[in-house]
């Protein structure tokens, strides 16, 4: 990169470089830092003071607040002589809580506007520690000189992104501040300890529920023909949802997916784009950690702009910014002129889509959550059953019920593991195959005590004949109790 293509602040940073202090000096800047002191600039930062914006609002009662909340306010109580200031942010850069006993820290930080209610992401305050950690989605610390607006180079700052642990979305980061001259390696030492006791809270913390695999392993997941052997003849809110990515993707337009994790989002533009083009050979990309992007799009890029070849991209609103930029440009350079390329991208959200992939986006398809669509519950669960047995499984009405009341937050995912589980156990499903998250809705999060009280209910209260005397005596219980409890968890087991 030459002089005159260098963002103002690298020129800044050269023309007064100050030895001794890390990361000074052109020449020691990373590609890293320089992407973000370009976006920077991009955005419109300014170089000498920034103004953040106030919003003063965000969700007080959310797991990741309140867990991350715990953890910060333990770990103050160990650092609260040290001029060290503990926040936790939203996704989006948010300050929620602060927490420091050291008041000419507090006081500096206020002049500077990090503080609750300010946003503070890579947009609006140009680099800075939990700005790059939420932008690239990995553990960053910026220090002292590195930061892009002047008015922030007498801090260093650390930040470890949170993703919820059975989602695997960007809940927010945990950032640790303090004055330039501070270690930067305890720093974020301490800032990812907290992250990570944060995240483990949060799941001990989600009703039991079974945590998002990790993409480490899967980098070089790439697969080929998904939504093959998948059902089609689905409700009208799927097809119409089919017919859409089609007509969209036989035009060559580039396609996004929104919807809920596990709603058949890549599924469905896999049968969109076997209708619009059947000759097309059709690989998906599932996004990667982080540290694992350059090996993981080494791999499948090629294939962008082979003839007769699809890609589809899997829950881009994980990438960081940067990957997303360079997955950008490889799709602009494999796009012919005048033709488009068949190219499409999952996400929860359109808004959480990085920007340089959001602007290749024409088109936006929601594929509606499983339980918008109850009419599809049971021909998927036969369907998942005879993959399992090879072979037509039976369901009673007591179970159908079941499972076309059950709200399944976890989508097509948590169907097909409640059905292949039950189908290896029996030639019939039955209610007392299936287990209790599919039996209750109880809306609040219960702890581990509670969720194995819930699972022993239901195990008792679903055998065959039992009468609630008989469940009340097995389980140490009166029945007034179990009829509370039974209320209490939302269990409800259909009968037949």
């Amino acid at each position: 990169m030459g002089e005159g293509e260098l963002p103002e602040r690298a020129r800044l940073h050269r023309a007064h470089e100050v030895p001794g202090v890390t990361g000074a000096g052109g020449s020691a800047v990373s590609d890293r830092l320089m992407a973000s002191w370009q976006r920077s600039q991009d955005y419109g930062v300014p170089l000498e003071s920034i103004e953040p914006v106030f919003t003063g609002t965000y969700d007080e009662e959310s797991l990741f607040f309140e867990c991350g909340r715990e953890v910060l306010t333990d770990l103050h109580r160990t650092l609260v002589n040290e001029p060290i200031s503990l926040m936790l942010t939203d996704a989006d850069g948010l300050v929620l809580n602060r927490l420091s006993g050291d008041t000419s820290l507090l006081r500096a930080l206020d002049a500077v506007h990090l503080a609750p209610g300010f946003a503070y992401s890579e947009r609006e305050a140009g680099t800075n520690g939990l700005g790059l950690a939420l932008a690239d989605r990995v553990p960053t610390v910026v220090r002292a000189e590195e930061h892009y607006a002047l008015s922030l180079c007498t801090y260093t700052c650390a930040a470890v992104p949170v993703l919820d642990p059975l989602t695997g979305r960007l809940e927010g980061s945990v950032n640790l501040t303090t004055w330039s001259k501070s270690s930067s390696d305890l720093l974020l030492a301490l800032a990812q300890s907290a992250a990570g006791n944060t995240a483990a809270l949060m799941l001990a913390r989600s009703q039991g529920r079974r945590p998002r695999p990790t993409p480490r392993g899967e980098v070089f997941r790439v697969e080929t023909e998904p939504g093959s052997g998948t059902l089609q003849e689905l409700s009208p809110a799927w097809t119409e949802a089919l017919a859409q990515a089609e007509r969209a993707l036989t035009a060559r337009r580039v396609v996004a997916a929104v919807g809920e994790p596990g709603a058949g989002r890549a599924t469905m533009l896999a049968q969109a784009q076997r209708r619009a083009r059947p000759r097309d050979r059709i690989l998906s990309a599932r996004s990667p950690a982080a540290q694992d992007t350059d090996p993981w799009l080494s791999l499948w890029s090629p294939e962008l702009g082979k003839p007769n070849t699809a890609v589809v991209v899997c829950d881009v609103d994980t990438l960081p910014v940067w990957a997303a930029d360079r997955l950008r440009a490889l799709v602009v350079q494999a796009s012919a002129p005048g033709t488009g390329l068949p190219f499409s991208v999952t996400a929860e959200r359109f808004e959480d889509i990085p920007a340089p992939l959001e602007s290749l986006v024409e088109t936006v398809v929601q594929v509606p959550p499983l339980r918008e669509r109850p009419d599809d519950v049971l021909p998927l669960a036969r369907h998942a059953a005879r993959r399992v047995r090879g072979r037509d499984v039976d369901f009673t009405p007591g179970a159908v019920q079941a499972l076309r009341s059950c709200g399944w937050p976890g989508n097509l995912d948590q169907l097909n593991r409640v059905v292949r589980d039950a189908a290896t156990r029996t030639d019939v499903v039955d209610v007392r195959h299936l287990p209790s998250e599919v039996l209750s809705g109880t809306p609040h999060r219960l702890t581990r005590i509670e969720a194995f009280e819930r699972e022993e209910i239901v195990r008792v209260l679903t055998r065959p004949g039992v009468t609630m005397k008989e469940a009340a005596e097995e389980l140490g219980m009166s029945r007034a109790t179990i009829y509370r409890k039974v209320a209490q968890y939302d269990i409800h087991i259909p009968k037949g």
